[in-house]
């Protein structure tokens, strides 16, 4: 007679962790069985010997067959923490990553005024329009996105975290109302259309629109620091993430718009991912009452 198989957390999640090929196959594992079963992670510490109901089970299995054949285990949860907010995600937009936390504590460390404006291009999720509300109420914050999916679950992510923040649809800046911001800030499509790393892990199952720009990556940061001083008060800042191996060219890009006190920034794993730099026109500039500019351009 053939034994019925264990239904106790700690089999099921050594189980899955088995055959789940990620980085973190246990974390993943037990992210999907407290999603099914409400259960907290340390509870599965706590009490290893908890069973679980066949249906349960049978669940956590169909999860655990899809996370085996890649898909991400935000997309199967249908949320994902940033900042320590929770939010909803999609198959639409990209899944937020922990080091852009590291865009939103420098845009923080901005000497910003009180009722800053502030442009969040390409929000997807939303993530870090909403990081930053979450910071500062007085902040008035406007994100685009050019995926009709993502505008509606950024407007979904700001209802349900009560954070107010203007949603527009527009490609970039083409259909944006004419304003001037104190920051815009964008974490945009950089990776080269060739690169291998597109048919692997998690990101083959994220939307390439929100991935790819161009043969070498580097397509939408050209457009944003382009037009981005159009847009921008005299003083104001751009911020934007890109790959690690781009931060000499994002940076020239900067400099050659003529943007002072560029510098670039690391994220928690001490990779050179972030570029920011402060706008000055050339009127702004002469009338300057001392050279500000950036001293790495000399």
């Amino acid at each position: 007679m053939t034994s019925k198989p264990s239904l106790t957390c700690e089999a099921l999640i050594n189980q899955a962790a088995d055959r789940i090929n990620s980085d973190s196959p246990r974390l993943d594992a037990e992210l999907l069985l407290s999603h099914i079963t409400g259960l907290g992670r340390t509870s599965f510490r706590a009490w290893p010997e908890r069973e679980v109901t066949e249906s349960q089970a049978e669940t956590f299995e169909a999860l655990v067959a899809e996370r085996v054949a890649g898909t991400p285990v935000a997309y199967l949860l249908g949320h994902q923490e940033f900042w320590s907010l929770p939010l909803k995600v999609s198959a639409s937009t990209l899944i937020p990553r922990p080091d852009t936390e590291c865009l939103v504590e420098t845009a923080l460390g901005l000497p910003l005024p009180e009722q800053a404006r502030v442009l969040d291009l390409g929000t997807g999720t939303g993530a870090i329009a909403l990081a930053l509300a979450s910071e500062h109420p007085g902040w008035r914050i406007t994100a685009c996105d050019e995926v009709d999916e993502a505008v509606e679950l950024a407007r979904e992510n700001s209802r349900l975290l009560a954070l107010p923040v203007s949603v527009v649809n527009s490609s970039w800046f083409s259909q944006l109302e004419p304003a001037r911001f104190d920051l815009i800030v964008s974490n945009p499509p950089y990776i080269p259309g060739s690169d291998p790393h597109l048919g692997e892990g998690d990101v083959r199952f994220e939307p390439a629109s929100a991935l790819v720009s161009g043969t070498d990556g580097l397509d939408d940061l050209r457009l944003i620091v382009t037009q981005s001083p159009d847009w921008l008060v005299e003083g104001g800042w751009l911020l934007v993430e890109h790959g690690f191996h781009q931060a000499g060219p994002v940076a020239a890009l900067f400099r050659d718009r003529g943007f002072a006190e560029v510098r670039g920034l690391q994220d928690y794993g001490r990779r050179d991912r972030m570029t920011l730099g402060k706008w000055r026109s050339a009127a702004g500039a002469n009338g300057s009452a001392s050279n500000n500019g950036d001293a790495d351009a000399q």
